[in-house]
């Protein structure tokens, strides 16, 4: 590859739906985006089972199965899907610096769509279980579980969604909440006290992830009002208690809120010109497929506005 190969206009890290939007939107306008996917192809969205509220698919979708329309459409009009992981960059001046596992390549403009990782419990054990009773994905996991009794940890929409999903499997499924009502929609909250596998557990956190023989049997409990401790046997623990925005490359180079993500002003742009972020990384209120995809179209539509600028 010649230097000037290692030279774009528009360089995308993420894959995700805001990632894949904003290569759909910049390939239309003949940018030819690069895009680096990270990890995980598609972001979290690919790890879903099912996605029931992206408008146009009334049964539903899978979310491997959108994941690769995005991907396709993008594709078909010039996008460079390239899967590899971004390992440092450099927004001091332009072209940017993009440093991944294969090389080094320069942008005159850049579209960060990193998303968010689970955030842990940060107890003792969960480390040492991940993969053998700990997961933070239902959806991936949940078919390991089949006849079952399981734990779910949270009490927002993810955990409630998971948790229902988990009833297809297991034979019971606990969630443990450390409040005493649940943040969660009221329509997922109905679903979940209606269905006869799921129960709770209220005031209550977990502090240790017990196993045995190399799987997860049993949690410690501690009920945050009384202090009492007790012991929960279970086979398997899915934790969903928010999620962390993957911002470590940006740190002392892009201003972030007290959460870590990415400050971005009305038409996605963040503070350093010629940069913008779309999705989870600068979202941590609606998280949603839709929302993500809008984001990235409009950090795509700013960013070719701002490299037509530069290029009177």
């Amino acid at each position: 590859m010649s230097e000037n190969e290692f030279h774009h206009p528009l360089i995308i890290v993420g894959s995700g739906p805001a990632g894949l939007t904003a290569a759909l939107y910049a390939a239309r306008a003949n940018l030819q985006p690069l895009v680096f996917t990270g990890m995980q192809l598609g972001g979290q969205v690919a790890l879903t089972h099912i996605v029931e509220n992206y408008p146009g698919f009334p049964e539903g979708i899978g979310g491997q199965e959108l994941v690769d329309a995005f991907q396709k459409q993008a594709e078909r009009f010039g996008a460079r899907i390239e899967f590899d992981q971004v390992t440092a960059v450099d927004l001091s001046e332009r072209p940017f610096k993009v440093t991944t596992y294969s090389g080094e390549y320069t942008a005159d403009a850049l579209i960060l769509t990193t998303g968010a990782n689970p955030r842990k419990l940060e107890v003792p054990g969960e480390t040492e279980y991940v993969g053998r009773g700990v997961s933070y994905c239902g959806t991936c996991d949940g078919h390991f579980f089949q006849g079952k009794e399981v734990a779910v940890v949270g009490g927002g929409d993810s955990a409630l969604e998971e948790g229902i999903f988990l009833t297809r499997y297991a034979t019971k499924v606990t969630i443990i909440h450390r409040r005493d009502e649940l943040r969660a929609s009221k329509l997922l909250q109905q679903r979940a006290f209606n269905n006869p596998k799921i129960e709770f557990i209220w005031d209550t956190v977990v502090t240790e992830i017990i196993g045995q023989d190399g799987q997860v049997n049993k949690l410690r409990l501690k009920n945050v009002k009384s202090g009492q401790e007790s012991d929960f046997p279970t086979e398997g623990i899915f934790i969903f208690i928010g999620h962390i925005p993957n911002t470590e490359l940006f740190v002392g180079q892009l201003e972030m809120d007290e959460q870590g993500y990415l400050v971005v002003a009305r038409f996605m742009q963040t503070s350093v010109p010629g940069v913008f972020a779309a999705g989870e990384v600068a979202d941590s209120h609606f998280r949603q497929v839709i929302t993500s995809a809008g984001m990235g179209a409009a950090a795509a539509m700013q960013a070719i506005h701002f490299l037509e600028e530069q290029n009177g």
